[in-house]
């Protein structure tokens, strides 16, 4: 849950399938680093979004696959 903030969290990008790679940092389910796994509670909802935003462009990056952009984040 995002403290102090009163928004409401989003859901955790987690996808149970919980490796970090050794050489980027980055768990091979979620693309979170190790210290964005461990602040994801702490974070308020914008923070979140945000990086849920850098996550699809790591996915991206590292598998070649793409995702249509969201239109949560562009109807606010």
């Amino acid at each position: 849950m995002a403290h102090g903030t009163g928004d409401t969290p989003l859901p955790s990008p987690c996808i149970s399938l919980c490796q970090l790679d050794p050489v980027s940092g980055q768990c091979l389910g979620c693309f979170r680093t190790g210290d964005e796994i461990a602040s994801w509670g702490a974070m308020s909802s914008k923070a979140q979004g945000k990086l849920l935003a850098k996550l699809r462009d790591r996915r991206a990056e590292m598998t070649g696959v793409r995702r249509r952009p969201t239109r949560r984040l562009t109807r606010r």
